[in-house]
């Protein structure tokens, strides 16, 4: 049904209504001196213009036309002056009702607004309806006081009674609920009852009306506490129901006139009679109202200490609720906690914005939530960690949903302002029994094994527990901690140097070497790889410092080998991502190589392909800064950022190291075979140089040469060796001599 026929039947049905409710005060309600009880046409007319627009109005004259020419005809100038009354005074009153902010669900100020408006419409209605009976000769003047205060007391009546119910009934759809549908069903049994009590109070009433008392009004103080019980305790709607039903039926009781409910004949009892109904319909919705409020208020605060803003999921304080009922509970089958880091969410923010950023991270917590089983929770926990609650698992199925969400966030693309966007995931399993572990010892060791997963190289899933060692305690990252700060103020490092030998005639022969760290480990007096120390003094902001000392010891090395440093062509030095954006350490840099000996242009500083791309300004910066002294530069670990081809004339740099998960795989992978050819042909438009990493074969030694990469690093040309021992033997033999390939090869 489109919308122009959908009002027209709504129009229609109000029109109906409203001879309906015409009919009911003129022939039911009517009271004595004429006057209707009240006027429940006013109320619908009112809601109709304060929920619908003010246009509604119109049912009013279209209603009383058609009531006067269905049933008693009054002089025609009493029903245009009457009618046209009606209709402004509605009009006033809604427009004041409707002024400023429309809310989402029913409130105590815009009821104040509506009850101001109701005033308004009823003393501007008795205005022109008393005018209208003395041009109409229906009173005399002597009679106009009494008239105003009857007809604008019953116009008030019949809005404060009818209104609040229509209004509050075309919100039951779009109100922000008051309570949990828990919370709702709980009281089912009590709604039950307050149903039964209102039903009661209702037949107290009529019973004391038949009884002929002088006061059974009182008795309407029963479905009055009857309201203020479903006031405090339920919505507002059935309140205001409440107040309709009462109110018409206390009119009904008038227009039957049994006693204690007839009218008095005087004005003054008139008023105060209309008066308490008045109250009587005002004040249990306004105290709904209010109680509806603070209940609203109470949820949003609620929800507020309960939920994250960003994805709409539970937050980590009631994660933590939830996993302890788990806990507390003996007969909760088995369960497992898992804890979410995604990888590379800040590379997101810095490239494409923390909008973008924002809208991968829902995606994921909705791809997540779509995954959750009956018993499961899920959490953010802020930034770019979640955590997940599995019930009912086994260690094995544990880690096997875990891995499955994994592999899925790994598949996941947001599209963001036409870009595709996505983000690997690390994740840290903990399988557990209730009754076996506390909610703060799990949540430490879910963290452990998603940070060993993350030092792991991302993207996969560590069990705790798993195996001996398997996961890496903060303590223990602690221990290394202080470990390297002790190596780094004792020395305790050496200098290891591994080649990068040409691969075609017409480059330099010299020697081209990167610089390797080895740190000593005084337990085991063993020289241990960067593998073992690197991820801890990454996490500790101890990245920069080695940095620095590497420079140094290096600058040191060749300074007091002059012999040994004049064979060298390009000795490279690899820097951590922090190291870009350290003035200080940049600054140390230029001081010790202007003072040095050894030429900075035999400097190359290695700055990985994801520390670039984090920041593109500052990456450029600090190559200007020492390529002005003569420094060249080498992208490592290229091909694994972000779009990497994208950004490649916004970056100085010299050779493009192409990573060895591409070049181990070129034989069993074409793409990767693909890759690596990609590379080094847009290296050589750029003029610049290509050096494959993880060369470990004589095959991918000649795969590389043909095609047409520059230089390469691996175990088929030599190991990491001492820098002392590495230039006391001779220079390795250059690939593109076919001959001692073959000698090489005997």
């Amino acid at each position: 049904m489109s919308n122009a026929y959908k009002s027209v039947a709504t129009f229609l049905a109000l029109v109906g209504l409203y001879l309906a409710c015409t009919a009911y005060a003129t022939n039911f309600a009517r009271a004595s001196a004429g006057y209707a009880l009240f006027w429940p046409a006013a109320g619908l007319a009112y809601a109709a213009a304060i929920r619908l627009g003010l246009r509604w109005v119109l049912l009013i004259p279209v209603g009383a036309l058609l009531d006067h020419l269905l049933r008693e005809r009054m002089p025609w100038s009493y029903v245009g002056i009457a009618t046209l009354g009606d209709t402004l005074s509605i009009l006033a009153g809604a427009w004041i009702g409707r002024r400023g902010r429309v809310p989402a669900y029913p409130e105590f100020r815009s009821a104040y607004r509506m009850l101001a408006g109701a005033v308004v419409a009823a003393v501007m209605s008795a205005v022109f309806g008393t005018a209208a009976m003395l041009v109409a000769g229906m009173i005399h003047e002597p009679a106009t006081i009494d008239a105003l205060v009857r007809w604008s007391m019953g116009n008030l009546l019949g809005i404060t009674a009818v209104a609040p119910a229509l209004v509050l009934f075309s919100y039951r759809k779009t109100q922000l609920p008051s309570m949990e549908p828990g919370q709702i069903a709980a009281r089912k049994d009590e709604q039950s009852l307050w149903n039964i009590a209102l039903l009661l109070s209702f037949l107290l009433m009529g019973w004391g009306a038949s009884e002929g008392g002088r006061y059974p009004l009182g008795l309407s103080s029963l479905p009055l506490a009857v309201m203020v019980w479903g006031a405090l305790r339920f919505e507002p709607l059935r309140t205001a129901v409440a107040v309709l039903l009462t109110v018409t039926l206390i009119g009904s009781f008038a227009g039957l006139g049994l006693h204690g409910f007839e009218p008095s004949t005087q004005t003054l009892d008139y008023a105060m009679l209309l008066s308490y109904l008045c109250v009587l319909s005002v004040l249990p919705v306004t105290l709904a109202l209010v109680v509806n409020e603070g209940r609203i208020a109470t949820r949003k605060l609620l929800r507020r200490a309960t939920v994250d803003p960003l994805s709409g999921l539970p937050n980590r304080p009631a994660f933590e609720t939830a996993v302890r009922r788990a806990l507390a509970n003996p007969a909760t089958p088995p369960l497992a906690l898992c804890y979410f880091d995604l990888d590379n969410i800040k590379l997101v923010n810095d490239t494409a914005s923390h909008a973008a950023g924002d809208a991968l991270i829902v995606g994921i917590a909705g791809l997540i939530n779509a995954s959750l089983q009956e018993g499961d929770a899920l959490a953010h926990f802020g930034g770019d960690e979640f955590a997940l609650l599995l019930h009912n698992v086994s260690p094995t199925i544990s880690r096997d949903r875990t891995q499955t969400l994994v592999r899925s966030i790994e598949a996941y693309r947001c599209n963001w302002e036409g870009r595709m966007l996505n983000t690997t995931a690390s994740a840290g399993v903990v399988p557990f029994r209730a009754g076996e572990a506390e909610f703060a010892g799990l949540l430490s060791q879910a963290d452990a094994a998603c940070y060993t997963a993350k030092e792991q190289g991302g993207n996969r899933v560590c069990l705790a527990g798993a195996m001996p060692g398997d996961v890496l305690d903060r303590t223990v990252a602690m221990r290394w901690a202080v470990r390297i700060r002790e190596a780094i103020d004792r020395r305790a490092f050496s200098l290891y140097a591994q080649s990068m030998l040409p691969l075609h005639a017409g480059l330099d022969t010299g020697r081209h070497f990167e610089i390797l760290l080895r740190m000593h480990d005084s337990d085991s007096n063993k020289h241990l790889t960067p593998n073992y120390f690197m991820p801890a003094a990454e996490r500790f902001r101890l990245g920069v410092s080695i940095d620095r000392m590497v420079v140094g010891m290096t600058l040191d090395w060749l300074e007091s080998h002059p012999v040994e440093a004049a064979t060298i062509s390009t000795c490279a030095i690899n820097l951590c991502g922090e190291a870009l954006v350290d003035e200080p350490f940049i600054g140390f840099v230029l001081e010790r190589l202007s003072r040095s000996s050894f030429p900075a242009s035999r400097i190359c500083l290695e700055i990985t392909e994801t520390s670039a791309v984090r920041d593109l300004g500052r990456a450029q910066r600090f190559i200007d800064q020492l390529r002005g002294i003569g420094c060249r530069f080498s992208l490592d670990d290229f091909g694994t950022g972000f779009c990497s081809f994208s950004y490649l004339r916004s970056l100085d740099v010299d050779y493009f190291k192409i990573d060895g998960s591409f070049v181990r795989e070129m034989h069993s992978s074409p793409l990767s075979a693909a890759v690596v050819r990609s590379i080094t042909q847009i290296a050589h438009v750029l003029h610049k140089q290509t050096i494959a990493e993880h060369s470990e074969s004589e095959t991918l030694i000649r795969a590389l040469t043909e095609q047409g990469v520059d230089y390469g690093q691996g175990y088929a040309i030599d190991r990491p060796q001492p820098l002392a021992e590495y230039f006391a033997r001779p220079l390795a033999v250059p690939r593109f001599d076919t001959l001692a390939v073959d000698r090489l090869r005997a």
